[in-house]
């Protein structure tokens, strides 16, 4: 029986998961908002809310503890300067999950994990990009 076992295993060896779940935060940093399987989100976000509040306190120790955690300096650096001042006025509750329903192919159950209050860049709309307007030099 599982009494008070906390961690789920999803199947892999512990330096495994515990690179997933770096890169799974990483990649929420970077994108604001990551699909993933239901237990994979339900184990990333009390880590994900666990470097916010690191990145709360501000300290060089904070700093280091996140960089310990999740393994790049850049994110951290982004987590710090970018995310954490929007959650100035709030206490825990950072992260959401919403619930997709199944996968087709294996039926797991699919989530979201984003932000709470932090919008996310709409990736299909493309930036235009003005082009020089051609000069009759040449005539």
């Amino acid at each position: 029986m599982r009494h008070k076992k906390k961690d789920r295993k999803l199947g892999r060896s512990s330096s495994h998961r515990k690179a997933l779940m770096a890169a799974l935060v990483c990649s929420l940093i970077e994108e604001k908002r990551i699909k993933t399987t239901l237990m994979k989100a339900k184990e990333a976000q009390p880590i994900a809310d666990k470097m916010v509040t690191l990145g709360r306190r501000g300290t060089l120790a904070s700093r280091r503890n996140a960089i310990a955690e999740i393994r790049r300096e850049k994110i951290v650096a982004k987590l710090f300067n970018e995310i954490v001042p929007q959650f100035a006025d709030r206490h825990g509750g950072y992260t959401r999950i919403v619930k997709l329903g199944r996968r087709r192919s294996d039926g797991s159950e699919m989530a979201i994990l984003e932000w709470v209050g932090i919008a996310v860049p709409d990736k299909k709309k493309k930036k235009k990009t003005e082009k020089p307007e051609k000069t009759d030099a040449a005539a």
